[in-house]
């Protein structure tokens, strides 16, 4: 049959993952001056994320999960709004400066 998968096999995932997202990230942490878990404070996620999560979406070991890359774009948001999510996912885009 066609469509089906085997017992065992995973499908493989076709989103592409942005391959400048590790550095905006990195940027963004030390455009604010802050540590690790600075960040982590910062971004209101002390009770949602660890430190070493900071390091691991830096490097492009893991990928945030949707409300942190939000919490990322409030973090440098002039209104709060989150108005940048666009340009930390969007490879084409640059950061606000």
């Amino acid at each position: 049959m066609a469509g089906k998968r085997k017992s065992g096999q995973r499908s493989k995932s076709k989103r592409r993952k942005p391959a400048r997202l590790a550095e905006k990230l990195l940027r963004i942490r030390t455009q604010l001056g802050l540590s690790q878990g600075g960040l982590i404070r910062r971004l209101g996620l002390d009770d949602k994320i660890e430190r070493d999560y900071i390091s691991k979406y830096e490097r492009g070991i893991l990928e945030p999960t949707l409300d942190v890359l939000l919490a990322y774009a409030r973090v440098i948001s002039t209104t709060g709004s989150g108005e940048f999510l666009e340009a930390i996912i969007d490879d084409k885009m640059n950061l606000p400066t």
